[in-house]
């Protein structure tokens, strides 16, 4: 697939977004908290991993570089001012409702999607820095090492991130009575 995107063909680009797009998306949401400002960022991924195939080193790598451009994107987004940010999108909170299986009975499928719209409520409401560290530790299963590079920072700030966000949180559901 990389050999065929850098031969500029589209289908193959297609394919890349299919096989990539959700989870870059899901990574946006829970960084920008605001859906249309993700599917952009997600947008604006595939658009700059398009132009810059050819710098992908390592192809078994594909996975991380893309989140990486995604989570550069997110904070260039969360940099710039919009009128998005006076308006917030109407549909903001309603992507993860989405996000719940459909095999469950209606009792257990309500109370799945309740606490993952809670969940995801709650990892919103974190800085940005907290969010980002969370995200790729849980969603994407990165260690601190993975998370490091990643965001070019040490590995002790990582893990001084994880951990005040992982307090906030546990602070947050218990707040809201998760927790007891």
């Amino acid at each position: 697939m990389i050999e065929r995107i850098k031969a500029k063909d589209e289908s193959a680009l297609r394919l890349l977004m299919d096989r990539y797009g959700d989870m870059l998306l899901r990574t946006a949401w829970l960084l920008l908290k605001d859906q249309q400002s993700a599917e952009e960022a997600v947008q604006d991924t595939f658009v700059q991993a398009y132009a810059k195939i050819s710098q992908l080193q390592e192809p078994d790598r594909l996975q991380a570089w893309l989140i990486s451009i995604t989570v550069s994107r997110c904070r260039m987004k969360t940099r710039t001012w919009s009128w998005r940010s006076i308006f917030p999108s109407a549909e903001s909170g309603s992507w993860a409702e989405e996000m719940a299986g459909a095999t469950a009975g209606a009792e257990e499928l309500f109370m799945v999607e309740w606490n993952n719209v809670r969940l995801a409520e709650a990892v919103r409401s974190l800085d940005y820095i907290y969010r980002e560290c969370l995200t790729l530790y849980y969603f994407h299963e990165m260690n601190i090492r993975e998370i490091a590079v990643q965001l070019a920072a040490p590995e002790n700030t990582v893990k001084s991130r994880l951990a005040r966000g992982r307090m906030l949180l546990k602070q947050r559901l218990e707040k809201e009575g998760h927790f007891e």
